[in-house]
């Protein structure tokens, strides 16, 4: 048969098995609509009452996703001549694991696995995958070992699959910052994360030079006016080099975005332009002590006296809050009203903090919260005690929108943190790749044993595929459409290969790796903070189910 036979029978192979877990998606959405709705609504009793196999359903729409992606990907790279050996690979271990999965259980997490009977589906559902011949072709056990070895010798190379980008500035724009994350970032990570350092302000102002926090802002206010991918491209760039780095942007891209969307006109002129240049740094200051996700039960208050706000009440989990010079500040302005009604945004400015007089602003102070990784700009619990904010910095000037003007921001959060955990899961991957090809163990390297470039092949393999689902929601953000599930999958999807591969790449490594000399293991540290923050990966299973069940076809 020819390569060209071979590849339209790959590609057909994956199309007819994507139908048939389409058609298992399909019936486990119709049992579990059974259990969790009553007279046609949605029960939130019952969502909780099914919880597991709710956010099973969650992860089992996000299987199906990736894989449409995959498969959209694919035949992308086809149409172009692009699709090779190492692409087919990709394509044909993702399908067979994932389809695997979605037949004998799926991985929630460490301890969770959810099956297809714990959603309700029968046995005879569950054939509809098992029987279609298609699957039968794409898992081979033969072909599988195949793939596994080529992939992981392709990878040792540094070739990881084509991406697909089909777009000349998203490339350069690509190859400009890795190559600039591997002359400035990479010789300095470990560093700066052993002695629990902030990112110098000098790679800081490089970084602003470079368009950074000013990416997705439009040229009318200072910034680049690109998409959501080329947010991506970056923050993957930038987190594969130190995670920490690639996360100082996200903190303009929240504040920008907040006040772009929700910010009067006056606002927008005020703060834009220098958010996007770097002359201001933002933080947002949300969370509060015992609340994490739940903001319904948020209680620090705005106490109007005249043209002021007086701030009184807790936060944690504030990143880069003493280095900041403007906080997105979520509070309560009507203490009478109840849940989410009440809230309001305010673009709080500050004085920049130093070592020694890390909250100088009056009326405000802060302690800092220790970590095990995701260090460079610093966690901090910060308390406010009467800290003042003009009524002018009111977001929007109306009282009580401000979970509205949150929540419009988290598509492109989710977004820019399954780019975090991208990058996270590739700098794994690398680490791992290297360390296995120059390791020798028993008279060869240890690539060439089985379970070491097995290891090494998948973890490429689902990088590729959560890359590809996060640039999908990416796409769809800018195109205008509402992405708050492709966003929510994308996040589940890439942090939890972030930790997966980190956790793999430092078994390669063995001993070593438990070291605190080899990169791997800050790697590993880091990688663990991105199924938490931004929305937990349980929130992101509920926000998806609830999103898909609340559909009516």
């Amino acid at each position: 048969m020819l390569d060209k036979d071979l590849r339209t029978q790959l590609l057909n192979d994956a199309g007819a098995a994507l139908a048939a877990t389409d058609r298992l998606h399909q019936r486990t959405r119709l049992a579990l609509e059974k259990v969790v709705r009553r007279d046609g609504k949605l029960q939130s009793a019952l969502l909780e009452q099914h919880q597991f196999a709710v956010h099973g359903f969650a992860w089992q729409a996000t299987y199906v996703e990736a894989l449409r992606q995959a498969l959209n990907w694919a035949t992308r790279l086809d149409q172009t001549g692009q699709f090779g050996n190492v692409e087919q690979a990709i394509l044909r271990l993702g399908f067979a694991e994932y389809l695997a999965q979605l037949v004998g259980g799926i991985v929630m997490s460490q301890t969770e696995i959810v099956r297809p009977h714990d959603m309700g589906v029968s046995s005879e559902d569950v054939y509809t995958i098992s029987a279609e011949p298609a699957v039968a072709a794409l898992s081979a056990p033969a072909m599988i070992a195949t793939d596994r070895k080529t992939l992981a010798c392709a990878a040792a190379e540094g070739r990881y699959g084509a991406l697909a980008l089909e777009d000349s500035v998203l490339e350069a724009t690509r190859t400009e910052f890795l190559r600039f994350a591997a002359a400035e970032i990479t010789p300095n990570a470990q560093a700066w994360h052993s002695q629990d350092q902030l990112i110098p302000i000098e790679l800081v102002e490089k970084l602003a030079e470079l368009g950074v926090f000013g990416l997705t802002v439009p040229e009318e206010y200072g910034g680049l006016g690109l998409g959501k991918v080329a947010m991506c491209l970056v923050s993957e760039a930038l987190s594969g080099a130190y995670l920490g780095v690639g996360s100082l942007g996200t903190r303009s891209e929240i504040a920008a975005e907040v006040i772009r969307l929700g910010g009067t006109r006056e606002q927008k002129q005020r703060w834009l332009p220098g958010i996007a240049s770097g002359a201001i740094l933002p933080t947002a200051v949300f969370t509060e002590p015992n609340n994490g996700s739940d903001l319904g039960s948020l209680r620090t208050r705005a106490v109007r006296e005249g043209e002021t706000y007086r701030i009184y009440g807790a936060k944690t989990w504030i990143t880069h809050a003493s280095r900041s010079d403007l906080m997105t500040l979520l509070v309560r302005t009507d203490p009478e009203a109840k849940g989410y009604q009440g809230l309001s945004m305010l673009i709080a400015e500050k004085r920049r903090g130093t070592e020694s007089d890390p909250f100088p602003a009056t009326g405000m102070s802060g302690t800092e919260i220790p970590v095990l990784g995701y260090r460079g700009m610093k966690e901090y619990e910060i308390g406010f005690d009467g800290f003042v904010v003009p009524v002018e910095n009111l977001l929007g000037g109306i009282e009580g929108q401000g979970f509205k003007q949150l929540m419009e921001t988290f598509e492109s959060a989710r977004i820019q943190t399954a780019a975090r955990a991208l990058g996270v899961a590739q700098n794994a991957l690398e680490l791992g790749l290297a360390y296995a090809r120059d390791r020798s163990q028993f008279g060869k390297a240890i690539i060439d044993f089985p379970r070491v470039h097995a290891k090494l092949a998948w973890m490429a393999v689902e990088t590729m595929l959560a890359r590809q689902l996060s640039y999908y929601a990416a796409r769809r953000k800018d195109a205008g459409r509402r992405c708050d599930i492709e966003a929510g999958m994308a996040k589940l999807l890439a942090s939890r290969v972030a930790f997966a591969n980190a956790d793999c790449a430092l078994q390669v490594h063995g001993g070593n790796g438990y070291a605190l000399e080899y990169p791997i293991s800050r790697v590993l540290c880091d990688s663990r903070i991105l199924s938490i923050f931004e929305g937990a990966a349980e929130i992101q299973a509920q926000v998806i189910a609830r999103g898909l069940l609340g559909h009516t076809n």
